[in-house]
């Protein structure tokens, strides 16, 4: 693989540890793929962020790499495991929140944005059309990919902090023309709201597992509802990009596509996807919608689906510290804590340390977060549109 005399600088080590580290990891993930050479990248966007998830070993490496480290592009960082101001209100024990802390100042010291969220592009991270990047979030990739016209393979927390620390990511994968054409075509119902979205892509990224699918028959989608449809493609399966025709940016570029294969997806297999991921629940520990990340748009629908009403079971929104100063700016957020909900910043319930916050049950409105709460978790959950949810909160 071709290096140029900078990068052969950082592999020798004359750049310091971190940096010949980075290019360890960058060197052999470009040899594994075939890559001809590196390319420089406009961002990073870095997960493995929680506690819960790194334990002492990812800490220690970050400590390590934070002694002469720091990063060559603007970089935001994932969800940790609870919100860093008000880690103590949602009952996150202190043992926890110490040692979190500790990831949190090793990744500032690398002078990494402290944005903890999955929604960086809600944040300040705004890639354009075109830009190559190194994100890593699954949710956060696809939408770069797919709702920006970014470019970006779907990076682990290593190889996304490699690059962020040599400015740099192999050339390979969707960074390439060749790998961003669709490879079958959707035929998919109008979508009305984010948990049929969300339904519809966990149910075309179970079915194909990989590859890049090109949807028709969505109608006017909203970006929250993209943002959704991305989340569940790529919660299960291996899917970094789609294309929705008339709606993302590459598109036009595939409009007259002829595929050998498609799928039809009907309204009734969105409600099979539904009930495949719910469980029944009576008594929720916890109802909470912010996976992905809540924009401002999803805040404003909840306060006016409300009315006023005040909620009568823990309603938590998870959202990232831009959109929750959004909503304080313009009043959102007192309203919406004068009735009782609350916005929790920094972390959301897949990454936080959720038995011992004693939350065991849970209703949302996300595919992703259902596919993952069980898995990880262990966590019983039920699906339920926003308007439902909204309902079960204020009985």
């Amino acid at each position: 693989m071709y290096l140029t005399r900078l990068e052969e600088e950082m592999l020798a080590g004359e750049h310091g540890y971190a940096a010949q580290k980075a290019m360890e990891i960058l060197v052999a993930l470009g040899k594994i793929y075939g890559a001809e050479r590196l390319i420089e990248i406009r961002s990073a966007q870095i997960s493995g962020v929680s506690y819960a998830n790194l334990g002492e070993e990812g800490l220690e490496f970050l400590l390590k790499l934070a002694e002469d480290g720091k990063v060559r592009v603007p970089t935001t960082l994932n969800p940790c495991g609870m919100d860093l101001e008000e880690w103590a209100e949602m009952g996150v024990p202190e043992d926890f929140a110490d040692k979190q802390l500790k990831v949190i100042e090793a990744y500032l010291k690398l002078g990494i944005e402290p944005t903890l969220t999955c929604t960086p592009y809600l944040a300040g991270n705004i890639p354009g059309l075109g830009d190559h990047v190194a994100w890593s979030e699954s949710s956060a990739v696809i939408y770069a990919n797919s709702v920006l016209g970014a470019r970006t393979n779907r990076e682990g927390g290593p190889s996304a902090l490699a690059a962020a620390i040599a400015g740099r990511t192999p050339l390979y994968g969707l960074h390439l023309d060749e790998n961003r054409a669709p490879t079958m075509l959707i035929r998919a119902p109008r979508i009305s709201s984010e948990l049929e979205a969300s339904a519809l892509g966990y149910r075309v990224g179970r079915m194909l597992g990989s590859g890049v699918p090109f949807f028709k028959g969505l109608g006017a989608v909203s970006r929250d509802q993209l943002k959704a449809l991305g989340a569940g493609l790529a919660s299960s399966g291996g899917i970094a990009l789609f294309h929705v025709e008339g709606i993302t940016p590459e598109a036009h570029r595939y409009s007259g596509m002829h595929a050998e294969e498609e799928i039809e997806v009907t309204e009734k297999d969105l409600r099979e996807e539904i009930e495949l991921l719910s469980e029944s629940l009576e008594d929720p520990d916890l109802i909470f919608i912010g996976c992905p990340h809540a924009s401002i748009e999803e805040l404003t629908e909840l306060y006016l689906l409300l009315g006023g009403r005040r909620i009568g079971r823990r309603l938590w929104v998870f959202a990232s510290r831009a959109v929750k100063a959004q909503a304080e700016k313009i009043g959102l957020l007192e309203k919406l804590e004068e009735i009782g909900v609350k916005v929790y910043c920094d972390t959301c319930p897949v990454v936080a340390p959720l038995r011992r916050l004693g939350v065991k049950t849970i209703i949302t409105n996300s595919s992703k977060a259902a596919y993952y709460l069980r898995n990880i978790h262990g966590v019983r959950v039920q699906l339920k549109p926003l308007q439902e949810l909204v309902e079960d909160a204020v009985r």
